[in-house]
């Protein structure tokens, strides 16, 4: 979806909006909207005559590493905590949904990609609402081809690493151990373990493909 940003919400961006061109998601890490955190790899397209360096980032940015530069554009992994403000917000976003790719962020406007049942999918919306004016949506079947992350996993991989999310293995704390996600995909655990390891493994070897 496409939105058009609030000013009130904009206002939290005011330290980097007149620095960049845009934000562009490339992976999410990690995402936890109790404790109101969240740790991704993300493009920084600089405007012209700023650096990444220009960027002053506020306190509840933990960490900010650049990865790789290249002309104005940084890719960059990020640790930050959502706005105290937008905390009882943030919160409801914490439904059955995978937040996905293209997800990009400007001045003008935000575009938003998740994958979800039809269920979560009305919810998102309009929540999304509170922070932007819907300018633009499309609904597509989810395809896991070679140019999506998940497109490096085998189907079984694909299967099970998204059953671990959805039931929340990779929360913290865990809502679901190896051995209840074993019961829940009709595998022995040592099966699901080695799965999981190995997609997680192909995952992190292409995010971070050359460093």
């Amino acid at each position: 979806m496409e939105l058009k940003l609030n000013e009130k919400f904009l206002k939290n961006f005011d330290f980097l909006l007149d620095k960049i061109e845009s934000i562009e998601l490339l992976e999410l890490l990690k995402i936890d909207f109790e404790k109101r955190i969240k740790m991704a790899i993300a493009a920084f397209n600089m405007e012209e005559g700023y650096t990444i360096e220009d960027i002053k980032t506020p306190d509840y940015v933990e960490i900010f590493t650049v990865l790789q530069k290249k002309e104005n554009r940084y890719v960059c992994l990020i640790k930050a905590k959502y706005f105290k403000s937008l905390s009882s917000l943030a919160k409801k976003f914490n439904i059955d949904i995978i937040w996905d790719t293209p997800s990009v962020f400007t001045k003008e406007k935000m575009v938003v990609s998740v994958t979800g049942d039809e269920e979560n999918l009305k919810k998102i919306l309009d929540l999304f609402k509170n922070i932007g004016e819907i300018t633009k949506i499309s609904f597509v079947k989810p395809i896991f081809d070679d140019k999506t992350i998940l497109g490096y996993l085998t189907e079984k991989q694909r299967e099970i690493l998204i059953k671990a999310k959805k039931n929340g293995y990779y929360d913290y704390p865990k809502k679901i151990n190896s051995q209840d996600l074993s019961k829940k995909v009709g595998l022995s655990k040592p099966t699901v373990i080695q799965h999981l390891r190995k997609a997680e493994d192909r995952i992190f070897s292409n995010i971070l493909a050359g460093y």
